[in-house]
């Protein structure tokens, strides 16, 4: 059976690494707030580009430490896309912020087009998505942004390392927040998260904001490393164990990026004279590849074949946020609007694309969809 995903394959080979490296943190004493956080913390900056940032235990946690740190909340409104996983629009209704939904383009990011219509004296903040690997369309967003005066909030969880006009996600914007889920780029073994931003200021709100609102930086002489709250905040810890691993994957990422672009230039190479819509990549971008998705309208179809041939395939996603049950009450316009995002739902789907994935796998994929969409 070929699995959409796997880590067991990158575990065997890593395995002796893997377990000398965590076995370091538990003899060290030390399970939080230790050096293998603030190792993680220079060298994830460091690849990113971006002055400042800080660990938290999951990409929905920077989300909100985000939104937070920028004072959004109750009667505020934050402009984003359904066409997306649940923790972006999750984030921004914990807050007690409210939703306004932007329809996507051919490429399933944020139409830049449609932003404006959205905007009145409730708004607050965009969140562009960088779905799949590759980054919105930043120049635009940063005008409208600057234009009407609001923040803009990177949702990176799936594009760390991607890069726009040659500047990393994470680093256009007001914050980025990035995601350690084990599918993900840069993937821990277990959940992270990160927050990356410029500013100074925002990096020590946000850096309070995680362990409770107490200073931990010194900022504040008065209450250097007290038990001391000084502004009301949360619990959201990027443990020493997940920390460990991601340094010894970080030295990696670069190789786990090239792969995954070889294997979408194979997609690309083996489906290009399909009746299937392939990935749209900008020319701004350099595009990671954390998804390969298609777009056909017998996709369940497709995806009942690949399974009777041993292959499973995923949707991302089946159901727009806007037309889940949990979300049915925050009605904030009709929706009618949303026409691309309704009508890609119903076609989209993923294959295969993690590093560990053999090229007889990939080989077995294409012809095994070529064979099906001839018959179809």
């Amino acid at each position: 059976m070929i699995q959409y995903w796997n880590y067991l394959r990158e575990y065997k080979n890593q395995k002796k690494n893997i377990l000398s490296s965590v076995d370091k943190v538990f003899q060290s004493g030390t399970l939080l707030f230790g050096n293998e956080l603030k190792k993680f913390e220079k060298n994830f900056c460091k690849f990113n580009k971006s002055k400042y940032g800080l660990g938290v235990s999951s990409g929905t946690d920077a989300l909100f430490i985000a939104l937070k740190c920028l004072n959004i909340g109750k009667n505020d409104e934050v402009i984003t896309v359904s066409n997306t996983a649940i923790p972006t629009v999750a984030a921004i209704i914990n807050t007690g912020a409210s939703v306004k939904f932007a329809d996507i383009g051919k490429d399933y990011l944020i139409d830049v087009n449609k932003i404006s219509t959205l905007i009145n004296k409730k708004t607050k903040a965009i969140i562009p998505v960088h779905l799949f690997g590759q980054t919105c369309d930043m120049d635009k967003i940063s005008n409208i942004a600057k234009k009407y005066k609001l923040k803009v909030i990177e949702d990176c969880a799936q594009s760390t390392g991607a890069m726009y006009k040659g500047k990393k996600a994470g680093i256009l914007g007001d914050i980025g927040c990035h995601s350690f889920y084990p599918t993900k780029i840069l993937g821990a073994y277990g959940d992270g998260g990160f927050l990356t931003t410029n500013n100074k200021k925002l990096y020590e709100k946000m850096h309070r904001f995680r362990f409770y609102g107490i200073d931990t930086l010194g900022i504040n002489k008065k209450w250097k490393n007290k038990y001391y709250s000084i502004e009301h905040g949360t619990n959201s810890r990027l443990d020493e164990t997940q920390c460990s691993i991601l340094n010894l994957k970080l030295k990696n990422i670069s190789f786990f990026i090239k792969r995954r672009r070889l294997i979408a230039k194979k997609y690309f190479t083996g489906l290009k004279n399909l009746d299937i819509e392939l990935p749209l990549v900008n020319k701004s971008n350099f595009h990671v590849f954390n998804m390969f998705v298609v777009s056909h309208p017998k996709r369940d179809l497709i995806l009942k074949k690949m399974r009777s041939k041993k292959i499973n395939l995923a949707i991302h996603y089946p159901y727009p946020i806007h037309k889940m049950g949990a979300y049915k009450n925050y009605k904030y316009d009709n929706f009618n609007h949303l026409t691309a995002t309704e009508k890609k739902s119903k076609m989209i789907f993923s294959l295969p694309i993690y590093p560990s994935i053999k090229n007889d796998e990939i080989e077995n994929i294409i012809k095994n969809i070529n064979k099906i969409l001839l018959k179809i």
